[in-house]
């Protein structure tokens, strides 16, 4: 059985289907040519099958002799698989201040590695507060050597920069 990539919301199936006629294509593919909806739907019915319109918008509009029930089940099981499959990357923010002592740094730094081995990202964000404004270059040092200290596990995406206050850097994981 070929897969449709309709989704259900577009799908008439059997009496819904109100047209005055259809290209019926078979249960197993096969073309059986143009019929009255009334006609079609009396052949599938006849193989204990759903009549279900495929493409509405052809012209005439195209309906295909099927099993609904299985169809919705393999395509909600493609998607749930599909999901599962799928895997979300969080943006953990690690906050520093121009005046960290070392051991501080060194919990932040390795809080970082731990959600960069978790496969998250990290925003490293660093605050200047009144006069250290005048001492930008004192802040892009500690988030470099912030970044050069969890460099084994993630990488910065571009350089840091200045939004106000704040110097920002996002750090990403390193795909093994």
């Amino acid at each position: 059985m070929e897969v449709l990539s309709i989704s259900a919301k577009e799908l008439s199936i059997n009496e819904e289907i109100k047209l005055k006629e259809v290209r019926l294509v078979g249960s197993e593919g096969e073309q059986l040519g143009v019929f009255s909806s009334r006609d079609a739907l009396e052949k599938a019915y006849a193989v204990g099958l759903d009549l279900v319109l495929i493409a509405p918008t052809a012209n005439p509009p195209v309906c295909r002799i099927m099993d609904y029930g299985k169809y919705r089940y393999d395509r909600d099981k493609r998607e749930k698989e599909a999901k599962k499959k799928q895997q979300t990357v969080d943006v953990k923010e690690v906050q520093l201040s121009c005046r960290i002592d070392t051991h501080d740094f060194n919990t932040k730094a390795n809080n970082a590695i731990r959600f960069l081995k978790g496969g998250d990202k990290v925003r490293v964000v660093l605050l200047f507060k009144g006069r250290e404004m005048a001492h930008t270059d004192v802040g892009l040092e500690l988030i470099k050597r912030f970044i050069e200290t969890c460099s084994e596990f993630g990488a910065a995406d571009k350089a840091p920069v200045l939004d106000g206050r704040r110097m920002n850097v996002t750090i990403s994981p390193i795909k093994k």
